[in-house]
């Protein structure tokens, strides 16, 4: 967003020669609430644009930066004998923290929130994105406390007065943290509000000192801060796990989030006019529906990218369509000509090709807006030059185009909405993705895919000889329907191997490849058996006279993978010839998500 603090060409344009006002101009002195809010919208979605990785290692640092609150807190209660003393130290914790730019808990209970009541982003993404920041902060502060605990940073005495410190939150009563917490969290939230109205950092610091002071004074509750007491007292032997977090922080928690949001958050909004978001980047969006805004990807999607061209898009329900999400439009031609061939294959087959261009989350988005035009005419450009590749298989093209900072999430988002019957998308470093499923770890937990996907791992793309290796199953289902396809648009030949563990086997794989194969109708399929039982062996040896190897996506659980490296991964880096990962949608339970062999009854 642009900084709309007057400058001083502006406050010359709006003086006379006398440096006197001209009459009927007012200099502005101070953001309005309006610029207030787009100031803090602007910055919200950074925020929630930004990586699993960022959010949570900059939470990690808040939390810890906590401890020093509780730190001096407690040593200077216990060297002097007026409260007062120790309490003026008390903000030096959240100074590092706000004007550092790090993640706190009871900070985000005001942007992520004004970016959600827009419409600009759902309510499961503010949810994913305070408990990434509450798990980071929680980490930090219970690391921080038991360095307290264990590392003989407290003198005896203070070790004595902090342990008071942390049972007297302990013996409140739930109600009265709730209610402390509350105006604990309206101060909070009421800072971030203030902090982005200053317009210089020692206001920003006067700020923040003066209204966390108010917490100690007030006798109020930080659940960050009150986590540290738990942690602290709980290492120490003065209270169970249970009565320290659940009646203690449990209750704050509530009161910090209620107190943000409903006491600063709404109130703030509501106090806004319409034209609080009337700003270049907002120009001209589709905000997210009601079931967005409440389901997120389950309804469609969950954020708003900068630039979407999605809006020009009318869907034909009787059309296959395969969705080609591509990020350099003169690198991936290959890819587009595997996704014409297939569509080729059926009746009124589409390709639709999105062109998903990554935007540093940290742009001036109103300088982007200037762009926009110019950004879609150049996409446009750019991907006229692959519609003559779909027009020679006889496929309808269509394109669009996407600015956003998730450049991979928007994928699913547009998947989501647009509900193609395929998805065909890049595999490797420079592309979109880079793994063995076509979800991200985190996201594979909760999420199911909306239509098939093939992920191409590009070494030039040829389908003349494609290797297929199976023991059944719908993804292996999925790879043989697009060998078939394959074969059915041009000169391709197909093998699939299966492996056993015996020359005794034989015969049974035989008879497996078979009846797979008159399943899948691909009965002209070359029928190769392995008996030697290494199945990675086995497809880098014969994966050598093939130019194409069509896997099935991993059914490894995401902890399984994470403990050892995955067959899917070993085959790319060992073969010369492309590779293909097919994964289609089907039901699989947490646990066969977490810790799942992976394996496949024959």
């Amino acid at each position: 967003m642009a900084d709309s603090r007057p400058t001083a060409q502006s406050q010359v344009d709006n003086e006379t020669d006398d440096g006197i006002p001209k009459q009927g101009e007012v200099v502005p002195e101070r953001f309005s609430s309006d610029e207030v809010f787009q100031r803090i919208v602007a910055d919200a979605d950074h925020e929630v644009t930004s990586s699993v990785r960022e959010l949570f290692f900059s939470a990690l640092a808040a939390g810890f930066a906590i401890t020093i609150t509780f730190l001096v807190y407690a040593s200077m209660s216990a060297t002097t004998e007026t409260p007062l003393v120790a309490a003026l130290l008390y903000p030096l914790g959240f100074i590092y923290i706000i004007i550092g730019g790090y993640q706190l808990y009871t900070e985000n209970t005001l942007p992520p929130v004004a970016l959600t009541l827009e419409r600009l982003s759902s309510v499961p993404t503010l949810l994913r994105h305070w408990s990434i920041v509450l798990i980071g902060n929680f980490l930090g502060g219970g690391i921080g406390a038991l360095a307290l605990a264990y590392g003989g940073v407290f003198s005896p005495e203070a070790t004595s007065v902090a342990v008071d410190i942390a049972q007297k939150g302990i013996s409140t009563p739930p109600e009265q943290l709730f209610f402390k917490a509350a105006f604990a969290g309206f101060i909070v939230a009421g800072v971030v509000w203030l902090d982005f109205a200053a317009q210089e950092t020692i206001s920003r610091l006067f700020v923040v000192y003066i209204a966390f002071l108010a917490i100690p004074l007030g006798d109020l509750f930080h659940v960050v801060v009150s986590f540290t007491e738990a942690v602290f007292l709980i290492a120490h032997g003065g209270v169970g796990v249970i009565a320290g977090f659940g009646g203690f922080v449990l209750p704050v928690l509530l009161g910090n989030t209620i107190g943000g949001v409903l006491l600063v958050t709404v109130v703030n909004y509501y106090q806004t006019s319409e034209r609080r978001l009337e700003i270049d980047q907002f120009t001209n969006v589709r905000r997210l529906s009601s079931r967005e805004m409440l389901l997120g990807n389950v309804a469609g999607r969950s954020y708003v990218p900068v630039i979407d061209t999605l809006e020009n898009f009318t869907r034909d329900p009787d059309s296959f369509r395969v969705l080609v999400p591509i990020a350099n439009p003169r690198t991936e031609t290959e890819l587009v000509e595997l996704a014409a061939r297939l569509a080729s294959a059926r009746d009124n087959g589409r390709v639709h090709v999105v062109h998903v261009i990554q935007a540093d989350k940290n742009l001036v988005l109103d300088h982007e807006h200037d762009r926009r035009d110019e950004i879609t005419a150049q996409s446009e450009q750019l991907l006229d030059g692959i519609e003559s590749i779909v027009d020679q298989r006889n496929a309808s093209f269509e394109s669009s185009t996407i600015v956003s900072p998730r450049s991979f999430e928007e994928i699913f988002d547009f998947a989501a909405r647009t509900r193609p019957d395929m998805v065909v998308m890049g595999w490797g470093e420079e592309k979109l993705w880079n793994s063995a499923r076509a979800e991200r770890p985190i996201d594979e937990l909760t999420n199911r895919l909306p239509c098939d996907f093939l992920i191409a791992n590009d070494r030039g793309l040829d389908c003349s000889d494609v290797l297929l290796p199976t023991v059944g199953g719908p993804d292996a289902a999925l790879a043989a329907e697009t060998a078939h396809a394959l074969q059915e648009t041009g000169k391709s030949t197909l093998s699939l191997l299966t492996v056993v563990d015996n020359p005794d086997e034989r015969a049974a794989g035989e008879q497996f490849l078979d009846d797979w194969a008159e399943t899948h109708d691909i009965s002209d399929a070359e029928r190769i058996v392995d008996v030697t039982g290494d199945v990675e062996a086995a497809i880098e040896r014969e994966a050598k006279e093939s130019t194409m190897v069509m896997l099935g996506a991993t059914e490894q659980g995401l902890l399984s993978r994470l403990l050892s490296n995955s067959l899917h991964m070993q085959v790319v880096n060992k073969v010369d010839a492309s590779v293909v990962l097919a994964e289609r949608p089907h039901e699989r339970s947490l646990t066969q998500r977490l810790i799942g062999s992976g394996r496949r009854d024959q």
